[in-house]
């Protein structure tokens, strides 16, 4: 099984390598006579549902089925013809006959027994021994030294490249998790933006609205201004509603206290005035500045209920 570049998203190449005792069996439906291997699995080959282990199984199935290969019959040695002592004997005593010449008969070779016994009256000869193995094909030698040092070659350049592609995938890793910090601070970001760009419109929505307002006003006020000849300063700005001229008393009447206490830590200081009536005039001012305070509070936060309910029918209204 050769392991192409282009895998695993292509199969890789399979291949029968027989023996010098076996050939490959003709004809065979997944093996060609060159040992290439064609088989559904390796033609309907899908990345990654396809594997090896799979493509094992395959060929162990197909080939258990129709095996690709068979051994060749060797020819048998014809033995040796063996040697009958009785039989050279009997051709002895025929040829001296038949020359009228009775000549004694040759007593028959004298052999060390046996330890073993005999078979027959027979003498056992020893078994012709075979010649000795021919010396090796000097071109089978030369395809075997060059297949492997082709294997070795190959089996050097596979692991180079799987150094090479380990050292580019251990990049990848680091380029992904630096790419997954970059998209949190992108989303982050994102996240920051879309909440400072509600922020931003509702600001925008309350610009309008007091924009509304003032020119609202203005449109009220602009024919007062030909008809402000002597007008008293205090008299100019007149307060909308009924609160509003409440806080401008109470604030008014909060500093003026305030003015006139200043003025008596003074006055106390350079002796104008004895200090107990200091502290008299100082105890009723700063109960009267109490109650002016506390009333305005109050009204502050009864204007910010107005302002809120108006603010919300102004919303209605540019939601419509």
């Amino acid at each position: 099984i050769w392991l192409m570049e282009s895998y695993p998203r292509h199969p890789p190449l399979v291949f029968v390598n027989p023996t010098r005792d076996m050939i490959i069996k003709r004809p065979h439906p997944y093996v060609n006579p060159n040992g290439m291997v064609s088989m559904p699995y390796l033609q309907n080959w899908v990345y990654p549902s396809s594997n090896l282990v799979d493509l094992s199984r395959n060929l162990s199935h197909f080939f258990s089925r129709d095996p690709p290969l068979y051994s060749q019959r060797r020819p048998n040695p014809n033995p040796n013809p063996n040697f009958n002592p009785s039989s050279a004997n009997s051709m002895v005593s025929s040829n001296s006959m038949s020359a009228g010449i009775v000549r004694p008969a040759i007593p028959p070779r004298a052999y060390p027994q046996s330890p073993y016994g005999s078979g027959g009256g027979r003498i056992q000869l020893p078994s012709p021994q075979r010649p000795p193995a021919a010396t090796e094909d000097p071109a089978e030698a030369f395809k075997r030294n060059a297949i492997n040092k082709l294997v070795e070659g190959l089996h050097s350049d596979i692991g180079a490249l799987r150094k090479t592609r380990e050292t580019e995938m251990e990049g990848l890793f680091n380029a992904q998790a630096v790419l997954r910090q970059k998209e949190e601070q992108l989303s982050k970001g994102f996240r920051e933006m879309q909440d400072e760009k509600e922020g931003l419109e509702q600001q925008l929505q309350m610009v309008l609205m007091n924009a509304d307002v003032l020119e609202g006003w203005l449109r009220e006020n602009e024919g007062k201004m030909a008809n402000m000849g002597n007008v008293d300063v205090d008299a100019a700005f007149e307060p909308c509603d009924a609160l509003s001229k409440q806080m401008l008393e109470c604030t008014a009447s909060d500093l003026a206290i305030e003015d006139v206490m200043y003025s008596l830590d003074k006055a106390v200081q350079e002796g104008s005035i004895p200090f107990d009536q200091y502290l008299r005039n100082v105890r009723l001012l700063s109960r009267e500045q109490f109650f002016h305070r506390a009333t305005s509070s109050k009204v502050r936060a009864a204007q910010m209920q107005a302002q809120v309910t108006s603010m919300a029918k102004r919303a209605s209204q540019y939601v419509a």
